[in-house]
C-alpha cells in the first residue's frame, strides 16, 4: 500500500521553534531507588493534581512547561472520534483509547473495528511492531510472527481513525496528516479539553500528529473526562475504559491494575514516563518522569493518590517490586522526600 507519510508533507516540529527546543523544564526529584538504606538512583520529573474547580491540590517541578503527552492523549483523541460519529461497542471504544499489549483480544478487536467499516489492515497508517506486552510478544514470536500494524500497541486507535474517515466520507489515505479533517478535529478537541493551544506539533511513534501541552492542561482534561456524564462523549470514553480496563492496557499491566483497584478511577500511561489519572470527582493528576523511566511512573502516582485521600488499602497491590540483592529484598523504589510529612 502507499503509506500516508509517503504522500503528505511532514508536520511542523520544534526545529522551527528554538525557544521551545532549548528550554529545559525545572524538574525535581520525584522517585528514589534505595539499596540497604543508600539512595542509589533518582528519577526527576514534574507533576500536578488539580481539583474540579481547577485549584492546585499538589504540584512539583514545572507542571506548566510544554511536553509531549504521547499515548496519554488517546482518551482525548477518542472523544474527538465520537464527535465525528464513531459508534462501536464499549470494549472496542476502550481499545480505541489503548496502548494495548497485543493479546489476541486486542488484535481481534482492531480487526473488528476495521471490518465493521469495510476496511482491513492495509488501510492502516501506523508503524509496524511486535506486541508490547512481554508475554504476548514471546507468544507471538514463538508462533513465527514478525512486526505488523495490527500487533502494534496503537492499532485500536488507528482502526477507529480510519473508520471515522469512512463514516464522514473523508479520504482514508493521508488520515495522519495534521491538516486532514480528522486531525483538525482531534486538535480542536484536545485544545478544548486541556484549555490550551498546542505549544508545538510533532509526530508520535505510531505516526499520529502529536501536540505539546502542559501537565496542567492534561490534568484538567482527565478530570473533565473522568467526571463527565455517561451520555456525553467524554463520559462514554471514561465509562468504556473503566468497564474494560484490560482493553486499555492488558493483563499484568499497571494501568489495568490501577483502574481495577480504585472504582471510578481513569488511568492512561504514555511513553517517556507519562502517567495520567482522572477521579470521578473531577480531580486530575498528571505525572512526567523527566528521563522517561517507566519504573518511576507508578510509585509517585500512587503516593499522589494517597495524598489526595484515595483509599490506601486499594493501592497496596500497586506497590513496586522490591530492589533485590542476591535474590533477597534490600531496597525499594519510593516517592522522594518532597512528599515527606
Amino acid at each position: 500500500m502507499t503509506h500516508p507519510k509517503d504522500t503528505m508533507p511532514a508536520p511542523a516540529t520544534t526545529a522551527s521553534q528554538p525557544e521551545l527546543a532549548a528550554k529545559t523544564p525545572h524538574h525535581v526529584p520525584l522517585v528514589e531507588l534505595t539499596r540497604d538504606g543508600l539512595v542509589e538512583s533518582i528519577h526527576y520529573g514534574s507533576l500536578i493534581a488539580l481539583t474540579a474547580d481547577n485549584s492546585t491540590a499538589l504540584e512539583a517541578g514545572e507542571p506548566d512547561a510544554p511536553m509531549y503527552p504521547r499515548s496519554s492523549l488517546k482518551p482525548l483523541q477518542a472523544v474527538a472520534l465520537l464527535k465525528a460519529g464513531l459508534d462501536i461497542p464499549q470494549n472496542l471504544l476502550a481499545l480505541t483509547a489503548a496502548s494495548h499489549s497485543g493479546a489476541q483480544m486486542h488484535r481481534s478487536g482492531a480487526e473488528e473495528i476495521l471490518k465493521l467499516h469495510g476496511l482491513n489492515e492495509s488501510n492502516l497508517g501506523n508503524s509496524t511492531d511486535l506486541p508490547y506486552g512481554v508475554a504476548e510478544r514471546e507468544e507471538w514470536l514463538r508462533a513465527g510472527n514478525g512486526p505488523t500494524q495490527i500487533a502494534q500497541n496503537c492499532s485500536g486507535k488507528h482502526a477507529s481513525m480510519t473508520a471515522v474517515c469512512v463514516i464522514n466520507g473523508w479520504p482514508v489515505e493521508g488520515y495522519l496528516h495534521p491538516e486532514h479533517p480528522l486531525q483538525v478535529l482531534v486538535r480542536e478537541t484536545i485544545t478544548e479539553l486541556t484549555g490550551e493551544e498546542a505549544a508545538a506539533v510533532s509526530t508520535d511513534g505510531c505516526g499520529t500528529p502529536l501536540f505539546a501541552h502542559s501537565l496542567h492542561g492534561m490534568a484538567r482534561a482527565y478530570g473533565r473526562i473522568a467526571a463527565a456524564d455517561e451520555n456525553t462523549n467524554e463520559g462514554k470514553v471514561a465509562h468504556a475504559m473503566r468497564r474494560f480496563p484490560e482493553m486499555v492496557a492488558g493483563e499484568g499491566r499497571d494501568v489495568t491494575a490501577l483502574m481495577r483497584a480504585v472504582p471510578g478511577l481513569l488511568a492512561k500511561d504514555g511513553f517517556e514516563g507519562l502517567q495520567l489519572v482522572g477521579l470521578p470527582d473531577g480531580t486530575g493528576v498528571a505525572v512526567k518522569i523527566s528521563d522517561g523511566g517507566d519504573r518511576a511512573r507508578m510509585p509517585v502516582t500512587v503516593e499522589v493518590l494517597r495524598r489526595l485521600g484515595v483509599d490506601g488499602g486499594s493501592l497496596d497491590t500497586l506497590q513496586s517490586p522490591p530492589v533485590l540483592g542476591g535474590g533477597l529484598p534490600v531496597g525499594e523504589i519510593r516517592a522522594a522526600h518532597i512528599f515527606s510529612n
